[in-house]
């Protein structure tokens, strides 16, 4: 096994972790654990697209759980947030089942031949995610050391940020995860054609 599915196989492996710590109970400072871990997790991503272009080390194994370890992150993620109430549920679920009907749009373009590569909107609706997942962690990072902590006190700045700033990165997020949706499925309509 080389280096790159080394490391989408460790994405894998962290996402029990990252449970673990962000909503398990009694665990110090599990959710800052749990958000270290998730940053991880997430530049792993980065990492081991590059290094498996760059070494010319692309495999099936690669490309079957490269994708599934981002959407089981992304996913274990949201439905954490849900847990913790940090988000709506109806967020959580638009992000979800637009994963489910891309890749089932990429299962049966498969099965006539077409490979549907990610797209410029698929790598933007990725970046906003991690990017609302991570604000989201940090804003439950601050509130937690605050109620456990009555002498912490958040600087007006970063109460002011946290107090808007995760929400309209979701919003973002949400938004993306749809446009994106839209566009696989336009740019693809002849897969799932109803004449065959």
């Amino acid at each position: 096994m080389n280096l790159a599915n080394k490391l989408t196989l460790l994405r894998v492996i962290l996402v029990p972790v990252f449970l673990i710590f962000l909503i398990g109970k009694g665990i110090p400072y599990g959710s800052i654990i749990a958000t270290l871990i998730f940053i991880i997790a997430s530049l792993t991503d980065q990492l081991d697209g590059y290094i498996a272009r760059s070494r010319n080390q692309i495999t099936n194994f690669g490309k079957f759980m490269d994708p599934l370890a981002d959407k089981l992150l992304v996913t274990a993620a949201l439905i954490s947030l849900v847990e913790l109430h940090l988000i709506p549920s109806w967020a959580a679920v638009i992000i979800i089942a637009r994963e489910f009907a891309v890749s089932g749009l990429r299962t049966v373009a498969a099965s006539e031949g077409i490979v549907i590569a990610a797209s410029w909107w698929g790598k933007i609706k990725t970046v906003t995610q991690i990017i609302a997942i991570l604000l989201l962690l940090l804003q439950f990072n601050i509130e937690s050391i605050q109620s456990l902590n009555s002498s912490f006190e958040a600087s007006a700045f970063l109460n002011n940020f946290f107090a808007y700033a995760p929400k309209i990165a979701l919003f973002i997020a949400v938004a993306m995860t749809i446009i994106s949706g839209i566009d696989y499925f336009i740019k693809n309509k002849g897969a799932i054609s109803t004449n065959k």
